[in-house]
């Protein structure tokens, strides 16, 4: 089990971990992606309290810390986001716009789907209260983590493609037990307002989920990243919301 999720990690992240892994068997531990996500957070904000500690001005400190991010994930999320934005507004079928999904090639809707969550998560870690700051960077990556396991509870896999290992490994037991990790660990860094921003996540999820069955009638692994950084943005915008 531990070879397993350390495998999980070294996916979820830049980290070169060597393990003798396959992709179906970390699918299993699926439900340990908010745990994951903590750990990703927890990295960021250690790198965000460092450049608060140093002086640091506000919008240079999350600039940095948002690109610490996405690089710290492999940037493999995100470019989920871009290809679910190129096909959302591509005419035509699912079959038609999966093709586009998976097409190399970046369009206007890629790119504006990208600046808009972009930008607004960028704001988000700018408004977080000083004395929250590493707090709600990890909840942040606890929530795109939470979001992504509720996208898969309710998505449909392809026959192909990394994405289907997840979905198919994710049922409701595991859900459940997903969803309870990340409530504890939002009330253990924010109180009832983590809990809050968690609910959210799940919310989002299943928002992401529902728009990829009407569009493609499937969920690919673009999907699943497009919801992680669609969900960090949407729990940073809740918790900044909340702690005002």
């Amino acid at each position: 089990m531990l070879r397993e999720i350390i495998g999980l990690l070294s996916f979820l992240t830049i980290l070169p971990v060597k393990t003798h892994t396959s992709i179906p068997q970390i699918a299993k531990y699926t439900w340990l992606f908010p745990v994951m996500g903590a750990i990703i957070g927890l990295t960021g904000g250690l790198l965000a309290t460092l450049l608060q500690l140093i002086g640091l001005q506000s919008i240079i400190m999350a600039s940095l810390v948002y690109g610490f991010l996405i690089w710290f994930n492999g940037f493999h999320h995100l470019d989920g986001l871009i290809d679910m934005g190129d096909a959302l507004m591509a005419h035509g079928g699912p079959e038609d716009k999966i093709r586009i999904m998976r097409d190399e090639r970046i369009g206007t809707g890629g790119l504006g789907l990208f600046f808009i969550v972009a930008v607004t998560t960028f704001t988000c870690i700018y408004s977080i209260p000083t004395n929250q700051l590493p707090q709600m960077i990890i909840l942040g990556e606890v929530g795109a983590k939470m979001g992504l396991v509720s996208s898969c509870i309710i998505s449909k896999p392809l026959d192909e493609g990394i994405g289907r290992h997840f979905i198919i490994e994710m049922d409701k037991k595991r859900f459940i037990v997903s969803s309870i990790l990340s409530f504890i660990l939002g009330f253990l860094l924010l109180n009832y307002q983590g809990i809050i921003g968690i609910l959210t996540s799940i919310i989002g999820g299943l928002f992401i989920g529902t728009i990829a069955r009407k569009n493609f009638e499937y969920a690919t692994g673009d999907v699943l990243g497009a919801s992680n950084e669609f969900n960090r943005m949407l729990t940073l915008i809740i918790l900044v919301f909340a702690s005002r």
